[in-house]
């Protein structure tokens, strides 16, 4: 009993010390006394400006509430057993969610999508939880479809609530309706040509195909996407204000064919090249799945073609979303040495496999001489490759030099936000300090791809000022 009193003791004590007021004593000194109590942490970075969320999709960010409000104000067609909606009756989709209101259980099935949709109440014997992650895209496309305009809006709104001043979302893939019947013939070609790495004979394949795009005036496609979704949606929405900003980037589907990825490529740079809105090309889809894991040096192949073309469009790649275990050993050492030597990726999405990769220092050497950042996902990486603490790649990047950014990837699913991962990342790394915090968060906007200079510039000084109003907060 003595020593269960000392224990009590010594646990109230620290925690007025930990409860004690942040006056007299500056953010450092206040971050190390709280580093292990995760409520004084959270109202710590609440308060903290924490300038851009790079690493950002749309659909994924929005919470399951907000689509499922959707499918009851549309009362949406609604599969108990499968727990599907549709639009439209079929054979699964025999009655609208208004049949089932009245049904007691009716609370259940709508709690029951939301866990479908997301990971709340996920639980190990659910299944694999990579899988679980991103079986929710599909299940609720139809209302990320849909509430567009909500969405983003909602996004807009809990940044700010949040202190956060730039989201950067991979929004779209831009639909299309060029053929590419006649170039079916291309896919087996480019797949041998992958085989042998052989870079001459893709970019003959490629060039025959950005002919025939040409021809097929996919120029016209980006166009007529910027002027009719992009410009008149943000326009619309008044997205932009005096305390917030948001850009755009277009994404292509890793597990298409190549013809047709290629295609969606050309298409997405276009876009980029055309419009400020518009400030990257990303590359989305699970990194091991096989047609991603089979065609990944070939998607660089096709970046590396594609920036040729567009010069001056920058772009993030997700790459190194690996770990040991989920693909084999080799695979884990070269994903982000293409991305970056051979795709010439501004930045890179995850990048958790750097400590495999095939001479790693050279690499993360070049990351930081020619400024790639890396935008780190905590609570992603840990739910989705179980990698976390002192097995995330976090340390290695930054002992090493390589500007660090960290970001949500989707708030929505992992029923998280910003503010949890800088709680994770002071919690977990205590080697960071808190100037150390403070300059990630300014890299999220020095390393965004802002295309106005101005506009970045004003965003840097606007947060620097911020950051006085909140450190005065202790003194």
């Amino acid at each position: 009993m003595f020593l269960q009193s000392l224990l009590y003791s010594f646990l109230f004590s620290n925690a007025a010390l930990l409860a004690a007021s942040t006056q007299s004593q500056s953010p450092t000194d206040y971050l190390e006394k709280i580093r292990h109590s995760q409520n004084l942490l959270t109202a710590f970075f609440s308060n903290m400006p924490k300038g851009g969320d790079l690493h950002h999709h749309y659909s994924g960010s929005v919470y399951a509430e907000t689509y499922l409000q959707y499918a009851l104000q549309k009362d949406l067609y609604f599969n108990p057993e499968r727990l599907t909606i549709a639009e439209n009756a079929d054979e699964y989709h025999t009655k609208k969610m208004s049949d089932f209101a009245k049904d007691k259980n009716f609370i259940l099935y709508q709690e029951a999508l939301i866990k479908k949709w997301s990971i709340k109440d996920y639980l190990p014997t659910d299944g694999p939880s990579d899988k679980h992650f991103f079986s929710t895209f599909p299940a609720f496309t139809i209302p990320a479809n849909r509430v567009v305009k909500e969405g983003l809006l909602e996004l807009k709104q809990r940044a700010k609530l949040e202190r956060v001043a730039y989201i950067e979302t991979m929004l779209n893939r831009i639909p299309t309706t060029i053929n590419m019947q006649t170039m079916q013939y291309l896919n087996a070609d480019l797949r041998t040509a992958q085989q042998s790495e052989n870079a001459t004979q893709v970019k003959q394949d490629l060039n025959t195909l950005y002919v025939y795009l040409k021809q097929q005036n996919y120029h016209t496609v980006a166009q007529r996407y910027n002027d009719s979704f992009i410009t008149p949606l943000h326009s619309e929405l008044k997205i932009d204000d005096s305390d917030f900003t948001m850009r755009y980037q277009n994404y292509v589907l890793r597990f298409m064919s190549p013809i047709e990825i290629f295609r969606d490529m050309l298409i997405a740079f276009e876009s980029a090249n055309t419009n400020p809105l518009v400030v990257g090309v990303n590359i989305v889809a699970p990194e091991n799945n096989e047609i991603s894991m089979q065609d990944y040096w070939l998607h660089m192949q096709m970046y590396q073609f594609c920036h040729v073309l567009y010069p001056k469009v920058k772009y993030a790649l997700h790459a190194g979303e690996l770990a040991l275990g989920l693909v084999k050993p080799e695979e884990l050492t070269w994903h982000i040495h293409d991305a970056v030597y051979t795709a010439n990726a501004s930045r890179i999405g995850h990048g958790v496999d750097i400590a495999h990769e095939t001479k790693c220092y050279d690499l993360l050497k070049t990351m930081k001489e020619k400024k790639i950042a890396v935008e780190i996902n905590l609570t992603s990486n840990e739910f989705i490759l179980h990698v976390k603490e002192d097995k995330h790649p976090i340390m290695l990047y930054y002992t090493e030099g390589v500007p660090v950014v960290i970001s949500s990837d989707d708030a929505g699913v992992l029923r998280t936000n910003l503010t949890e991962q800088y709680v994770l990342l002071a919690k977990r790394y205590p080697y960071l300090s808190y100037l150390d915090i403070k300059e990630i968060v300014l890299n999220s906007i020095r390393y965004s791809f802002i295309k106005e200079t101005a506009l970045k510039e004003r965003i840097l000084s606007k947060i620097q000022l911020e950051f006085k109003n909140f450190e005065s907060l202790f003194y």
